[in-house]
């Protein structure tokens, strides 16, 4: 786990190129623990790209991207496997739901690869999240709201030092992204987790202290 004082996540130099095209250039930032951070950009502006990078799914070309002090890029991919499992929990803007598990087999998968998930707390979460009833159902048979809130058990379910959401409410209705996201920040304020959100809604930014703006590959503070 990360320390109070260090940052959970620092990209030093960032980058990515796919052939002669760099789809993300020299970007460089640090999410401190428990910090709420929100990352903006149109489509085709390299956002998806960094949050697979962020989220060890994808590593960089160039630079270093340090997470509790250990540099992943430097990690191969099944010690990236490792390191994520550990540290960082992950929210897909499509669910990524494994269909034939229900919505506790799908949640507590992240702890099924080191052993058996604390049970206590994910029953805390699935109270927390309100879909205590909806554990042995199949993702077939929920709606969006709930197969992302078992989403967000999942990514909490090992006690990761940040959690990173991509576009976690786009596959919402209106009024179903705000109670998500509500329980998205209730959830990370009592757990003192940081959380970097992808997103293009602009309606976000207030709720979040640090705000970056991604354009044409390149990171700015907004």
């Amino acid at each position: 786990m990360a320390s109070s004082t260090e940052p959970v996540l620092r990209a030093v130099d960032l980058g990515v190129r796919r052939g002669d095209r760099r789809v993300l250039d020299d970007l460089s930032f640090s999410i401190p623990p428990g910090e709420r951070a929100l990352i903006r950009g149109e489509s085709g502006a390299g956002k998806t790209t960094l949050f697979e990078v962020l989220g060890l799914l994808l590593p960089p070309t160039d630079g270093s991207l340090y997470v509790d002090d250990t540099d992943a890029a430097s990690l191969s991919e099944r010690e990236r496997s490792r390191l994520r499992r550990e540290t960082v929990g992950v929210v897909f803007q499509e669910f990524q739901l494994v269909p034939d598990l229900t919505a506790w087999e799908n949640a507590a998968l992240p702890g099924n690869h080191d052993g058996s998930p604390d049970e206590a707390w994910l029953e805390t979460l699935f109270e927390w999240l309100d879909i205590a009833d909806r554990r042995d159902q199949y993702p077939a048979t929920l709606s969006g709201g709930e197969k992302q809130r078992v989403a967000i058990a999942r990514a909490l379910v090992n006690r990761p030092d940040v959690v990173l959401a991509d576009e976690p409410t786009g596959q919402l209705d209106p009024d179903t992204a705000e109670s998500v996201l509500e329980l998205l920040f209730e959830l990370q304020a009592d757990t003192d987790t940081a959380l970097v959100v992808v997103s293009h809604d602009s309606g976000l930014e207030s709720q979040f202290e640090r705000r970056y703006e991604l354009t044409g590959g390149e990171l700015q503070t907004d």
